[in-house]
């Protein structure tokens, strides 16, 4: 006999059956309910899904023309399958024209330009090898032809992906390397059983030169995104956020600025310096493909913005451990702080206006005239940090509650004290050695100008001069004035 028991929750039923067992009822919904919760969550996935592609497309418009750059240049090549006497033309390969674009077509300039030319110079060294064994093998009879065949292509694919494995092949010419491979085999395979291989070869060589003319023109002629232009807005970006970091942490430590969202988000613009690595790299590697564009020339210096990028990540480590110092628990008093906000205010205010300075040389290709003088105040307020330092510690002796003159303080008696100051001298040690490490990326960003040929800016050297000048003037013309009152 069943007996049915109501849940404590009031929701589920129990009933047990007649072998000692029990069994849980639950209500099932009803199927109009279920397809319309899961509809409703389809629909709001969908909507999320266009809300961040309409976000990814206003923030950064560019992404939406590619697109439409990669539309058009696969719409023309498509003319050679729909015009006969270009499809007859090329034998029927126009395919490959298109494939090659699909593979080719790359955001930056650069970037289409190396993969570009890497695929031709991967299928043309490919086939002539394929080509040469092809000969040989046939040369040699029936018998041999095949182990010849797969001994060339199980040494020559070895030997390729093993270069893949050298940094500097890896770094320029990885995807050249992966057609060659590509290419090497299907031709030497397939020359086993086909026929007219050398006709075939050639159509195929002719609709991929197709397809890359057709990338590298579209993808400079609309629109271009030059990988130089991204490299250089991305190192002088982040100069910029980096002094925004060293004054916001500094000023935040010191309670000069309210926290807010603002202040925070400027505070932390270091990390972008360092996550930028891989980015400065691949920019710094296809920017050497391009030709000249707007202020850079055909030899402009791209492997040096690399280095003022790692010369600036030496930076943000420190700044980094500076704000692990500002969100610390173990901080020292407000009367030790004032003794150092002063000099260390304006440590990091030269600092950062040097780095903006750097920044400013970079942007307009031109050579500083105030750079030494900064870089010469930075340090001056560094010694006066140091010194500052150096009499604080000597100066701030702990306090003796011991009433025997003659005892010397106990460890518990100096231990409180050294505690206080720790805090305060870790961050001005930090300061310094910001300051040091800043001493990098001046040196870096003149080797730039020095191998890119930055002009000196004339404009800054005659608004110095102009006080001096009219200093000049005015000395000659008291002299001109004692000269006449003399002779009468």
């Amino acid at each position: 006999m069943a007996q049915e028991k109501k849940a404590t929750n009031g929701v589920e039923w129990r009933i047990n059956i007649a072998d000692g067992s029990s069994k849980i009822l639950v209500q099932e919904e009803g199927l109009v309910t279920r397809a319309w919760l899961g509809l409703k969550y389809l629909i709001l996935k969908v909507w999320s899904f266009f809300k961040k592609a309409r976000d990814v497309g206003v923030n950064d418009p560019r992404k939406v023309v590619h697109c439409l750059k990669v539309g058009t240049a696969l719409a023309v090549v498509s003319i050679f399958y729909f015009m006969r006497p270009l499809y007859e033309g090329v034998g029927g390969n126009a395919m490959w024209a298109i494939m090659t674009v699909v593979v080719v077509f790359e955001n930056t300039v650069g970037a289409t330009i190396c993969k570009s030319l890497n695929r031709v110079c991967g299928t043309t060294l490919a086939g002539m090898l394929a080509f040469s064994v092809h000969w040989v093998a046939t040369k040699s009879g029936e018998r041999f032809e095949p182990f010849i065949i797969g001994a060339s292509v199980f040494i020559l694919a070895s030997a390729a992906t093993f270069s893949r494995f050298i940094p500097s092949v890896k770094q320029r010419f990885d995807y050249g390397v992966v057609i060659f491979i590509l290419t090497f085999s299907l031709v030497a395979v397939s020359g086993y059983r086909v026929d007219k291989l050398f006709a075939l070869a050639h159509e195929r060589l002719a609709t991929i030169i197709i397809g890359i003319s057709l990338c590298i023109f579209v993808s400079m002629i609309i629109c271009p995104i030059w990988a130089g232009r991204e490299l250089y807005t991305l190192i002088t970006t982040n100069m910029d956020k980096l002094a925004n970091s060293l004054d916001g942490c500094v000023d935040e430590y010191f309670n000069q600025n309210e926290s807010d969202k603002t202040s925070d988000k400027k505070s932390l613009g270091y990390k972008c310096v360092l996550s930028s690595k891989a980015s400065e790299e691949s920019l710094a590697n296809f920017a050497r493909w391009e030709p000249a564009h707007g202020s850079f020339g055909f030899k402009h210096p791209w492997k040096q913005y690399p280095k003022i990028g790692a010369s600036m990540r030496n930076c943000a480590y420190c700044i980094e451990a500076l704000t692990s110092c500002t969100g610390s628990e173990n901080q020292a008093p407000e009367f030790l702080q004032k003794q150092l906000s002063n000099v260390c205010l304006r440590v990091s205010s030269i600092s950062s206006n040097v780095i903006r300075e750097l920044s400013e040389t970079v942007k307009t290709m031109k050579r500083s005239s105030v750079i030494d003088s900064l870089v010469e105040d930075m340090g001056s307020a560094v010694e006066e940090l140091q010194d500052t330092v150096r009499s604080l510690s000597n100066s701030f002796n702990p306090p003796i509650e011991n009433t025997d003159t003659n005892s010397a303080p106990t460890e518990t008696d100096m231990a409180i004290p050294l505690v206080q100051v720790i805090p305060l001298v870790t961050f001005a040690s930090l300061l310094i050695e910001i300051a040091t490490r800043i001493k990098g990326v001046v040196k870096a960003v003149k080797e730039l100008a020095d191998l890119a040929e930055f002009k000196v800016d004339v404009e800054d050297k005659c608004k110095e001069n102009q006080p001096n000048s009219g200093l000049a003037q005015d000395q000659l013309k008291d002299e001109e004035t004692m000269k006449t009152l003399q002779r009468v």
